[in-house]
C-alpha cells in the first residue's frame, strides 16, 4: 500500500481501515496481517542496542536519515506477531517523513480507532514506547541537521 503525503492523511487511512472492522476479532486479524507483511530486520541488527524499551515483546527498530530527501528512512522488527502488527502502524504513519513533521503529529489515530480499549495495557504501554522512540530519532536527526 501506497503511504499518504502526509501523517494526518495516513492517520485518515488508518481510521477508514479500521472503521470497515466490525468487531475485535476482526481488528486484531487486521493487525496480524499488518505485522505478517511487514518486512523483516536482518538479525544483525537485532541487537540491544537496538531494542525499543518498554515493550512486553522484544521489539527492535532502527533509523536512518536519507540525505538527498532530509526524511527517515525507519525498520523495526518483533518476535510476537500483535507487537510486529503495532510497530507496522507506526511505521505506516511515520517512515518515510521528515523529522520536524514526526515531531508535528502525534499519533491521535491509535485513540480514534480504540487501540487503546482493544489491545492490553501492557502493549498500550509499548505502542507507546515505539512512538517515543521514533519521535526520539526525529528529535536527533532534526538537530543533527541543524549543526
Amino acid at each position: 500500500m501506497d503511504q499518504a503525503d502526509s501523517i494526518a492523511g495516513e492517520q485518515k487511512r488508518i481510521e477508514d481501515d479500521f472503521a470497515l472492522l466490525e468487531d475485535t476479532r476482526d481488528k486484531y486479524e487486521f493487525i496480524i496481517e499488518l505485522g505478517k507483511e511487514l518486512k523483516p530486520m536482518p538479525d544483525e541488527q537485532k541487537i540491544a542496542a537496538n531494542l525499543v524499551r518498554g515493550c512486553q515483546s522484544q521489539v527492535w527498530m532502527t533509523a536512518e536519515l536519507d540525505p538527498a530527501s532530509g526524511r527517515l528512512a525507519l525498520r523495526a522488527d518483533s518476535d510476537a506477531i500483535i507487537s510486529k502488527g503495532l510497530v507496522a502502524l507506526v511505521l505506516r504513519l511515520y517512515d518515510k517523513r521528515l523529522p520536524a513533521e514526526i515531531l508535528a503529529n502525534p499519533p491521535d489515530v491509535f485513540e480514534a480507532i480504540g487501540l487503546g480499549r482493544l489491545i492490553t495495557p501492557g502493549r498500550s504501554n509499548g505502542l507507546y514506547a515505539m512512538v517515543n522512540r521514533v519521535r526520539q530519532f526525529a528529535e536527533g536527526f532534526g538537530q543533527a541537521a541543524k549543526a
